[in-house]
């Protein structure tokens, strides 16, 4: 597993934004498969459509606008006229706007905007843990009405990728999803997971028991390999609602594999 640099901590107060300089590694696309499900998720398209003026702010956005404008360009297809800000805490990565989007100094404390949207990737994988709930506690108190919150993680090319829905009341769902082709289980995600879950990926654990049965799920549809691994994966998810899974509906075609469970489903015991 990469070094993650683990164990950073924040400070929030004293005037200075809240959190601290990551390592601040992007790519072209490496988002895109969080961004596909945020435009086409039923409740971000409601609160965007609604909002008289809309606003998405994207945290910690790293060493380049790359991402940041990608999901401007992506969000601009539902509401055309978002304001999309992109905050970073090294004062060095603030960059002039481009793409439509601004680029400022700021952390978790979202530099007194009070968006509807709100995204940090990438971001509190590097935290402590301890430090994770402070985090969110921060962002969702200054959350616009009905305001959202993504927060997750992904590989180095995109290629896996799991966040959290929050909203003002704390976490609504996990999602996972990753290339058809990348992975050999579904227990690959794993490392992937974002940081309040990831070191809870034992025996007796929530999100355990969902990634032990996804993979009994997709073994127990082997015999769709030879359609591929996106019909594999729609018989494995049809299995896993069958065994009782919360499984949310996927009502579209998807290039993504996809698996959407509400918080309850998995979160830490204590």
């Amino acid at each position: 597993m990469a070094d993650h640099a683990h164990n950073l901590r924040a400070e929030e107060g004293r005037g200075r934004p809240f959190g601290v300089i990551t390592r601040g590694t992007t790519g072209f696309n490496r988002l895109r498969r969080s961004d596909r499900w945020t435009v086409n998720h039923p409740r971000v398209r409601r609160l965007l459509l609604d909002a008289p003026s809309p606003l998405a702010v994207d945290v910690g956005y790293g060493a380049s606008h790359t991402t940041t404008v990608e999901w401007a360009a992506r969000l601009r297809t539902v509401r055309p006229d978002i304001e999309v800000v992109g905050l970073e805490i090294d004062p060095e990565r603030v960059l002039p706007p481009q793409g439509g989007v601004r680029f400022e100094l700021g952390g978790f404390e979202l530099a007194g905007y009070r968006p509807h949207l709100v995204r940090a990737f990438n971001v509190l994988r590097q935290y402590d843990v301890a430090q994770v709930e402070e985090a969110w506690g921060s962002v969702l108190s200054r959350l616009a009405p009905g305001g959202l919150f993504v927060e997750g993680t992904c590989d180095e090319l995109g290629r896996r990728a799991a966040w959290l829905l929050l909203d003002e009341h704390g976490p609504v769902s996990l999602t996972l999803a990753w290339d058809p082709f990348d992975i050999s289980a579904p227990s690959d995600l794993a490392e992937r997971l974002p940081k309040i879950l990831i070191h809870r990926n034992t025996p007796g654990e929530k999100i355990h028991a969902l990634l032990r049965a996804a993979d009994e799920a997709w073994h127990r549809s082997a015999g769709w390999e030879p359609y591929g691994p996106r019909v594999r994966w729609r018989d494995a998810r049809r299995q896993l609602i069958a065994d009782g899974w919360p499984v949310e509906p996927v009502r579209r075609n998807l290039r993504d594999n996809i698996l959407t469970v509400p918080w309850e489903a998995v979160a830490p015991g204590p």
